[in-house]
Protein backbone atom coordinates (compact mmCIF):
# COMPACT_ATOMS: atom_id res chain seq x y z
CA UNK A 1 0.00 0.00 0.00
CA UNK A 2 2.94 2.33 0.72
CA UNK A 3 4.26 1.88 -2.83
CA UNK A 4 0.75 2.44 -4.22
CA UNK A 5 0.41 5.72 -2.31
CA UNK A 6 3.86 6.96 -3.30
CA UNK A 7 3.36 6.10 -6.97
CA UNK A 8 -0.13 7.60 -6.86
CA UNK A 9 1.21 10.89 -5.48
CA UNK A 10 3.91 10.78 -8.15
CA UNK A 11 1.34 10.41 -10.93
CA UNK A 12 -1.06 12.99 -9.49
CA UNK A 13 1.75 15.53 -9.20
CA UNK A 14 2.60 14.94 -12.84
CA UNK A 15 -1.03 15.22 -13.95
CA UNK A 16 -1.45 18.42 -11.94
CA UNK A 17 1.68 19.96 -13.39
CA UNK A 18 0.72 19.04 -16.96
CA UNK A 19 -2.59 20.83 -16.41
CA UNK A 20 -0.84 23.96 -15.18
CA UNK A 21 1.37 23.85 -18.27
CA UNK A 22 -1.72 23.56 -20.48
CA UNK A 23 -3.48 26.43 -18.69
CA UNK A 24 -0.46 28.74 -18.87
CA UNK A 25 0.01 27.86 -22.52
CA UNK A 26 -3.64 28.56 -23.34
CA UNK A 27 -3.49 31.93 -21.59
CA UNK A 28 -0.32 32.83 -23.48
CA UNK A 29 -1.85 31.88 -26.83
CA UNK A 30 -5.26 33.49 -26.27
CA UNK A 31 -3.62 36.62 -24.88
CA UNK A 32 -1.95 37.33 -28.22
CA UNK A 33 -3.98 39.05 -30.96
CA UNK A 34 -1.68 37.63 -33.63
CA UNK A 35 -2.07 34.06 -32.41
CA UNK A 36 -5.83 34.46 -32.10
CA UNK A 37 -5.85 35.59 -35.74
CA UNK A 38 -3.82 32.52 -36.73
CA UNK A 39 -6.34 30.27 -34.97
CA UNK A 40 -9.15 31.98 -36.86
CA UNK A 41 -7.40 31.45 -40.17
CA UNK A 42 -7.05 27.75 -39.38
CA UNK A 43 -10.79 27.37 -39.71
CA UNK A 44 -10.92 28.54 -43.33
CA UNK A 45 -9.09 25.73 -45.19
CA UNK A 46 -10.64 23.03 -43.01
CA UNK A 47 -14.19 24.28 -43.62
CA UNK A 48 -13.46 24.56 -47.35
CA UNK A 49 -12.11 21.02 -47.25
CA UNK A 50 -15.30 19.82 -45.56
CA UNK A 51 -17.46 21.54 -48.18
CA UNK A 52 -15.35 20.07 -50.96
CA UNK A 53 -15.67 16.62 -49.47
CA UNK A 54 -19.45 16.97 -49.33
CA UNK A 55 -19.54 17.97 -52.99
CA UNK A 56 -17.43 14.98 -54.12
CA UNK A 57 -14.38 17.10 -54.93
CA UNK A 58 -12.31 15.99 -51.95
CA UNK A 59 -11.90 12.28 -52.84
CA UNK A 60 -9.05 13.25 -55.18
CA UNK A 61 -7.12 14.95 -52.38
CA UNK A 62 -5.46 11.91 -50.74
CA UNK A 63 -3.25 11.39 -53.80
CA UNK A 64 -2.37 15.09 -53.93
CA UNK A 65 -1.61 15.29 -50.21
CA UNK A 66 0.27 12.01 -50.00
CA UNK A 67 -2.38 10.35 -47.84
CA UNK A 68 -2.53 6.56 -47.61
CA UNK A 69 -5.89 4.84 -47.50
CA UNK A 70 -4.62 2.20 -45.09
CA UNK A 71 -3.65 4.89 -42.64
CA UNK A 72 -6.65 7.19 -43.27
CA UNK A 73 -6.38 10.51 -45.09
CA UNK A 74 -5.06 13.71 -43.54
CA UNK A 75 -8.42 15.42 -43.99
CA UNK A 76 -12.05 14.51 -43.53
CA UNK A 77 -15.53 16.01 -43.40
CA UNK A 78 -16.72 19.15 -41.68
CA UNK A 79 -18.64 16.93 -39.28
CA UNK A 80 -15.44 15.20 -38.16
CA UNK A 81 -13.83 18.59 -37.64
CA UNK A 82 -16.70 19.63 -35.36
CA UNK A 83 -16.38 16.36 -33.43
CA UNK A 84 -12.66 17.04 -32.98
CA UNK A 85 -13.46 20.47 -31.53
CA UNK A 86 -15.86 18.80 -29.09
CA UNK A 87 -13.20 16.27 -28.03
CA UNK A 88 -10.65 19.04 -27.58
CA UNK A 89 -13.12 21.12 -25.58
CA UNK A 90 -13.93 18.17 -23.30
CA UNK A 91 -10.22 17.64 -22.62
CA UNK A 92 -9.75 21.39 -22.12
CA UNK A 93 -12.62 21.61 -19.64
CA UNK A 94 -11.11 18.78 -17.62
CA UNK A 95 -7.67 20.42 -17.70
CA UNK A 96 -8.90 23.90 -16.79
CA UNK A 97 -11.51 22.93 -14.22
CA UNK A 98 -9.99 19.87 -12.58
CA UNK A 99 -6.37 20.94 -12.57
CA UNK A 100 -5.10 17.65 -13.95
CA UNK A 101 -4.18 16.52 -17.42
CA UNK A 102 -7.26 16.27 -19.61
CA UNK A 103 -4.98 15.11 -22.41
CA UNK A 104 -5.23 11.59 -20.97
CA UNK A 105 -8.70 11.25 -22.47
CA UNK A 106 -7.89 12.44 -26.00
CA UNK A 107 -6.48 9.18 -27.41
CA UNK A 108 -9.27 7.05 -25.85
CA UNK A 109 -11.86 9.52 -27.18
CA UNK A 110 -10.40 9.44 -30.69
CA UNK A 111 -10.20 5.64 -30.67
CA UNK A 112 -13.81 5.46 -29.49
CA UNK A 113 -14.76 7.71 -32.42
CA UNK A 114 -13.30 5.13 -34.80
CA UNK A 115 -9.76 6.50 -35.24
CA UNK A 116 -7.02 3.88 -35.30
CA UNK A 117 -4.81 3.94 -32.19
CA UNK A 118 -1.60 4.85 -33.99
CA UNK A 119 -3.36 7.71 -35.78
CA UNK A 120 -4.83 8.93 -32.48
CA UNK A 121 -1.34 8.94 -30.90
CA UNK A 122 0.31 10.76 -33.80
CA UNK A 123 -2.50 13.31 -34.01
CA UNK A 124 -2.42 13.99 -30.27
CA UNK A 125 1.37 14.50 -30.39
CA UNK A 126 1.06 16.94 -33.27
CA UNK A 127 -1.70 18.84 -31.43
CA UNK A 128 0.56 19.12 -28.35
CA UNK A 129 3.50 20.24 -30.51
CA UNK A 130 1.41 22.96 -32.18
CA UNK A 131 0.18 24.20 -28.82
CA UNK A 132 3.68 24.15 -27.32
CA UNK A 133 5.14 26.08 -30.25
CA UNK A 134 2.45 28.76 -30.10
CA UNK A 135 2.56 29.10 -26.32
CA UNK A 136 6.32 29.02 -25.83
CA UNK A 137 6.89 32.04 -28.08
CA UNK A 138 5.59 34.37 -25.39
CA UNK A 139 5.72 32.12 -22.33
CA UNK A 140 7.05 34.01 -19.33
CA UNK A 141 8.59 30.99 -17.66
CA UNK A 142 10.97 30.15 -20.47
CA UNK A 143 13.60 32.17 -18.62
CA UNK A 144 14.00 29.33 -16.10
CA UNK A 145 15.38 26.90 -18.67
CA UNK A 146 18.58 25.09 -17.70
CA UNK A 147 20.17 24.55 -21.11
CA UNK A 148 22.69 21.87 -19.95
CA UNK A 149 19.91 20.00 -18.14
CA UNK A 150 17.56 20.19 -21.12
CA UNK A 151 20.27 19.32 -23.66
CA UNK A 152 21.36 16.09 -21.95
CA UNK A 153 17.75 15.16 -21.14
CA UNK A 154 16.76 15.57 -24.80
CA UNK A 155 19.40 13.04 -25.88
CA UNK A 156 17.48 10.37 -24.00
CA UNK A 157 14.08 11.82 -24.98
CA UNK A 158 14.87 11.59 -28.69
CA UNK A 159 16.06 7.99 -28.33
CA UNK A 160 12.95 7.09 -26.29
CA UNK A 161 10.54 8.85 -28.66
CA UNK A 162 12.12 7.05 -31.61
CA UNK A 163 11.76 3.70 -29.86
CA UNK A 164 8.11 4.44 -28.99
CA UNK A 165 7.30 5.44 -32.55
CA UNK A 166 9.05 2.39 -33.99
CA UNK A 167 7.17 0.07 -31.60
CA UNK A 168 3.81 1.53 -32.62
CA UNK A 169 4.60 1.40 -36.33
CA UNK A 170 6.01 -2.16 -36.26
CA UNK A 171 2.95 -3.42 -34.40
CA UNK A 172 0.70 -1.63 -36.90
CA UNK A 173 2.51 -3.19 -39.86
CA UNK A 174 2.13 -6.64 -38.26
CA UNK A 175 -1.57 -6.12 -37.57
CA UNK A 176 -3.51 -2.85 -37.08
CA UNK A 177 -5.67 -4.59 -34.47
CA UNK A 178 -2.53 -5.61 -32.54
CA UNK A 179 -1.43 -1.96 -32.57
CA UNK A 180 -4.80 -0.85 -31.19
CA UNK A 181 -4.69 -3.60 -28.55
CA UNK A 182 -1.22 -2.55 -27.41
CA UNK A 183 -2.11 1.15 -27.11
CA UNK A 184 -5.39 0.22 -25.41
CA UNK A 185 -3.53 -1.94 -22.87
CA UNK A 186 -1.05 0.84 -22.05
CA UNK A 187 -3.86 3.33 -21.52
CA UNK A 188 -5.88 0.81 -19.47
CA UNK A 189 -2.99 0.26 -17.07
CA UNK A 190 -2.20 3.94 -16.65
CA UNK A 191 -5.79 5.19 -16.40
CA UNK A 192 -6.79 2.30 -14.13
CA UNK A 193 -4.03 3.07 -11.65
CA UNK A 194 -4.41 6.84 -11.78
CA UNK A 195 -8.22 6.68 -11.63
CA UNK A 196 -8.22 4.31 -8.64
CA UNK A 197 -5.80 6.51 -6.73
CA UNK A 198 -7.72 9.67 -7.64
CA UNK A 199 -11.00 8.15 -6.42
CA UNK A 200 -9.41 7.04 -3.14
CA UNK A 201 -7.93 10.53 -2.79
CA UNK A 202 -11.36 12.08 -3.42
CA UNK A 203 -13.14 9.81 -0.89
CA UNK A 204 -10.45 10.52 1.69
CA UNK A 205 -10.73 14.28 1.10
CA UNK A 206 -14.53 14.14 1.32
CA UNK A 207 -14.41 12.15 4.54
CA UNK A 208 -11.99 14.61 6.13
CA UNK A 209 -14.08 17.60 5.02
CA UNK A 210 -11.38 18.96 2.71
CA UNK A 211 -12.62 21.59 0.24
CA UNK A 212 -9.44 23.24 -1.01
CA UNK A 213 -7.40 22.71 -4.17
CA UNK A 214 -8.63 20.46 -6.90
CA UNK A 215 -5.53 18.34 -6.99
CA UNK A 216 -3.28 17.25 -4.18
CA UNK A 217 0.44 16.96 -3.72
CA UNK A 218 2.98 19.71 -3.25
CA UNK A 219 5.79 20.36 -5.65
CA UNK A 220 8.46 18.80 -3.45
CA UNK A 221 10.92 21.68 -3.35
CA UNK A 222 13.03 19.97 -0.66
CA UNK A 223 15.61 17.38 -1.68
CA UNK A 224 14.28 13.87 -1.01
CA UNK A 225 16.21 10.73 -0.15
CA UNK A 226 16.23 9.35 -3.70
CA UNK A 227 17.44 12.65 -5.14
CA UNK A 228 20.20 12.92 -2.54
CA UNK A 229 21.40 9.41 -3.34
CA UNK A 230 21.46 10.02 -7.10
CA UNK A 231 23.20 13.38 -6.78
CA UNK A 232 25.88 11.79 -4.58
CA UNK A 233 26.90 9.37 -7.35
CA UNK A 234 29.90 10.80 -9.20
CA UNK A 235 29.74 9.39 -12.73
CA UNK A 236 31.13 12.14 -14.99
CA UNK A 237 30.36 14.22 -16.79
CA UNK A 238 28.24 15.89 -14.11
CA UNK A 239 25.54 18.35 -15.16
CA UNK A 240 25.18 21.43 -12.94
CA UNK A 241 21.91 23.30 -12.34
CA UNK A 242 20.04 25.54 -9.86
CA UNK A 243 23.10 27.74 -9.29
CA UNK A 244 20.85 30.77 -8.79
CA UNK A 245 18.53 29.03 -6.33
CA UNK A 246 20.89 26.98 -4.17
CA UNK A 247 24.30 28.05 -2.79
CA UNK A 248 26.87 26.39 -5.03
CA UNK A 249 24.11 24.82 -7.12
CA UNK A 250 23.42 21.12 -7.54
CA UNK A 251 24.74 18.52 -9.93
CA UNK A 252 23.81 15.07 -11.20
CA UNK A 253 25.37 12.51 -13.50
CA UNK A 254 24.44 12.71 -17.16
CA UNK A 255 23.41 9.05 -17.20
CA UNK A 256 20.38 9.69 -14.96
CA UNK A 257 19.22 12.54 -17.18
CA UNK A 258 19.55 10.43 -20.32
CA UNK A 259 17.65 7.52 -18.72
CA UNK A 260 14.91 9.88 -17.51
CA UNK A 261 14.67 11.45 -20.95
CA UNK A 262 14.42 8.01 -22.56
CA UNK A 263 11.50 7.08 -20.28
CA UNK A 264 9.66 10.33 -20.99
CA UNK A 265 10.32 10.05 -24.72
CA UNK A 266 9.14 6.44 -24.78
CA UNK A 267 5.86 7.43 -23.08
CA UNK A 268 5.41 10.30 -25.52
CA UNK A 269 6.14 8.11 -28.53
CA UNK A 270 3.75 5.34 -27.47
CA UNK A 271 0.90 7.29 -25.85
CA UNK A 272 1.03 10.65 -27.63
CA UNK A 273 0.77 12.69 -24.43
CA UNK A 274 3.92 14.80 -24.74
CA UNK A 275 5.59 13.20 -21.71
CA UNK A 276 5.22 16.32 -19.57
CA UNK A 277 3.13 14.47 -16.98
CA UNK A 278 6.22 12.34 -16.24
CA UNK A 279 8.92 15.00 -16.54
CA UNK A 280 7.76 17.11 -13.60
CA UNK A 281 7.63 14.37 -10.92
CA UNK A 282 10.84 12.77 -12.24
CA UNK A 283 12.74 16.07 -12.15
CA UNK A 284 11.44 17.19 -8.76
CA UNK A 285 11.09 13.95 -6.78
CA UNK A 286 13.73 11.71 -8.38
CA UNK A 287 16.46 13.99 -9.74
CA UNK A 288 16.08 16.80 -7.17
CA UNK A 289 15.65 19.70 -9.59
CA UNK A 290 13.85 22.76 -8.20
CA UNK A 291 10.28 23.39 -9.33
CA UNK A 292 11.27 26.73 -10.87
CA UNK A 293 13.91 25.18 -13.11
CA UNK A 294 11.72 22.18 -13.87
CA UNK A 295 8.85 24.30 -15.21
CA UNK A 296 10.95 26.23 -17.72
CA UNK A 297 13.05 23.22 -18.75
CA UNK A 298 9.98 21.04 -19.25
CA UNK A 299 8.28 23.63 -21.47
CA UNK A 300 11.48 23.65 -23.52
CA UNK A 301 11.71 19.85 -23.79
CA UNK A 302 8.03 19.36 -24.68
CA UNK A 303 8.49 21.49 -27.79
CA UNK A 304 11.38 19.33 -28.99
CA UNK A 305 10.15 15.93 -27.78
CA UNK A 306 6.60 16.32 -29.10
CA UNK A 307 7.87 17.98 -32.28
CA UNK A 308 10.49 15.32 -32.99
CA UNK A 309 8.14 12.42 -32.22
CA UNK A 310 5.17 13.80 -34.15
CA UNK A 311 7.17 14.69 -37.26
CA UNK A 312 9.85 12.00 -37.49
CA UNK A 313 7.83 9.06 -36.16
CA UNK A 314 4.29 9.80 -37.34
CA UNK A 315 3.87 12.67 -39.84
CA UNK A 316 6.25 11.37 -42.49
CA UNK A 317 4.53 7.97 -42.37
CA UNK A 318 1.02 9.40 -42.78
CA UNK A 319 -0.09 8.82 -39.18
CA UNK A 320 -1.34 12.32 -38.38
CA UNK A 321 -4.92 13.46 -38.91
CA UNK A 322 -4.35 17.22 -39.34
CA UNK A 323 -8.02 18.15 -39.38
CA UNK A 324 -8.49 16.51 -36.00
CA UNK A 325 -5.34 18.11 -34.59
CA UNK A 326 -6.44 21.63 -35.50
CA UNK A 327 -9.96 21.02 -34.23
CA UNK A 328 -8.65 19.70 -30.91
CA UNK A 329 -6.32 22.68 -30.61
CA UNK A 330 -9.19 25.15 -31.03
CA UNK A 331 -11.53 23.22 -28.73
CA UNK A 332 -8.99 22.70 -25.95
CA UNK A 333 -7.97 26.37 -25.84
CA UNK A 334 -11.60 27.40 -25.39
CA UNK A 335 -12.33 24.64 -22.89
CA UNK A 336 -9.32 25.49 -20.73
CA UNK A 337 -10.40 29.13 -20.45
CA UNK A 338 -13.92 28.18 -19.34
CA UNK A 339 -12.77 25.43 -16.99
CA UNK A 340 -10.21 27.64 -15.24
CA UNK A 341 -12.92 30.22 -14.48
CA UNK A 342 -15.31 27.60 -13.09
CA UNK A 343 -12.78 26.59 -10.41
CA UNK A 344 -13.45 29.96 -8.76
CA UNK A 345 -17.06 29.05 -7.95
CA UNK A 346 -16.86 25.27 -7.35
CA UNK A 347 -15.49 23.52 -4.19
CA UNK A 348 -12.19 21.75 -4.75
CA UNK A 349 -13.46 18.42 -3.40
CA UNK A 350 -16.20 18.37 -6.05
CA UNK A 351 -13.62 18.91 -8.77
CA UNK A 352 -11.52 16.06 -7.37
CA UNK A 353 -14.51 13.76 -7.66
CA UNK A 354 -15.10 14.73 -11.27
CA UNK A 355 -11.46 14.11 -12.11
CA UNK A 356 -11.59 10.62 -10.63
CA UNK A 357 -14.78 9.90 -12.58
CA UNK A 358 -13.30 11.20 -15.84
CA UNK A 359 -10.14 9.11 -15.55
CA UNK A 360 -12.07 5.98 -14.52
CA UNK A 361 -14.43 6.54 -17.46
CA UNK A 362 -11.39 6.51 -19.74
CA UNK A 363 -10.22 3.31 -18.05
CA UNK A 364 -13.61 1.61 -18.49
CA UNK A 365 -13.67 2.73 -22.11
CA UNK A 366 -10.32 1.14 -22.93
CA UNK A 367 -10.66 -2.00 -20.78
CA UNK A 368 -14.05 -2.77 -22.37
CA UNK A 369 -12.59 -2.30 -25.85
CA UNK A 370 -9.74 -4.74 -25.17
CA UNK A 371 -11.61 -8.12 -25.17
CA UNK A 372 -13.01 -7.54 -28.67
CA UNK A 373 -9.56 -6.72 -30.05
CA UNK A 374 -7.93 -9.73 -28.36
CA UNK A 375 -10.77 -11.94 -29.61
CA UNK A 376 -10.36 -10.60 -33.15
CA UNK A 377 -6.73 -11.70 -33.10
CA UNK A 378 -7.65 -15.11 -31.66
CA UNK A 379 -5.90 -14.58 -28.32
CA UNK A 380 -9.05 -15.15 -26.22
CA UNK A 381 -12.25 -17.13 -26.98
CA UNK A 382 -14.89 -14.41 -27.34
CA UNK A 383 -17.54 -13.93 -29.99
CA UNK A 384 -17.48 -10.87 -32.23
CA UNK A 385 -20.95 -9.84 -31.05
CA UNK A 386 -19.96 -9.96 -27.37
CA UNK A 387 -16.78 -8.00 -28.12
CA UNK A 388 -18.80 -5.35 -29.95
CA UNK A 389 -21.30 -5.18 -27.09
CA UNK A 390 -18.58 -4.64 -24.49
CA UNK A 391 -16.94 -2.01 -26.70
CA UNK A 392 -20.27 -0.20 -27.13
CA UNK A 393 -20.84 -0.21 -23.36
CA UNK A 394 -17.38 1.29 -22.84
CA UNK A 395 -17.98 3.99 -25.45
CA UNK A 396 -21.36 4.99 -23.99
CA UNK A 397 -19.99 5.00 -20.41
CA UNK A 398 -17.10 7.20 -21.48
CA UNK A 399 -19.04 9.77 -23.47
CA UNK A 400 -21.91 9.94 -20.95
CA UNK A 401 -19.46 10.80 -18.15
CA UNK A 402 -17.37 13.23 -20.21
CA UNK A 403 -20.46 14.75 -21.86
CA UNK A 404 -22.25 15.10 -18.53
CA UNK A 405 -19.20 16.72 -16.99
CA UNK A 406 -18.87 19.14 -19.92
CA UNK A 407 -22.53 20.14 -19.70
CA UNK A 408 -22.19 20.67 -15.96
CA UNK A 409 -19.07 22.83 -16.33
CA UNK A 410 -20.51 24.97 -19.16
CA UNK A 411 -23.80 25.30 -17.27
CA UNK A 412 -21.97 26.38 -14.12
CA UNK A 413 -19.96 28.86 -16.17
CA UNK A 414 -23.06 30.43 -17.76
CA UNK A 415 -24.92 30.47 -14.44
CA UNK A 416 -22.09 32.34 -12.72
CA UNK A 417 -21.06 34.48 -15.69
CA UNK A 418 -21.99 37.78 -14.03
CA UNK A 419 -20.09 36.95 -10.84
CA UNK A 420 -17.06 35.81 -12.82
CA UNK A 421 -17.03 39.02 -14.86
CA UNK A 422 -17.10 41.08 -11.68
CA UNK A 423 -14.25 39.04 -10.21
CA UNK A 424 -12.17 39.33 -13.39
CA UNK A 425 -12.70 43.10 -13.38
CA UNK A 426 -11.14 43.32 -9.93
Amino acid sequence: MGFFNQWGKFMMAGAGYMARWEIDNAKAIMGSKKLRAVLGLMLIPVILGGIAFASDIAPVLPDLLGGKKAYSPAFYSLGIFIVSIAIGMGAGLITGCIGAGGGFIIAPALMSAGIKGILAVGTDLFHIFAKAMMGSVIHRKMGNVSVPLAGVFLIGAIVGATAGGVINRVLYEINPVLSDAFITTVYSLMLGFLGTYAMMDYLKARKSGFSGDAHGGGEGTELGGVAKSLQSINFPPMVKFDQDLTPGGRQISWIFLVLSGALVGLAAGIMGVGGGFLTFPIFVYVLGVSSMTTVGTDIFQIVFTAGFASISQYAIYGFIFYTLAMGMLLGSLLGIQIGALVTKVVPGVTIRGFYAMAVLAGFVNRIFALPGKLGEMGYIPISASLGDTLNTIGIWAFFIVIGGFSIWVIGTFLKNLKNLKVEEAH
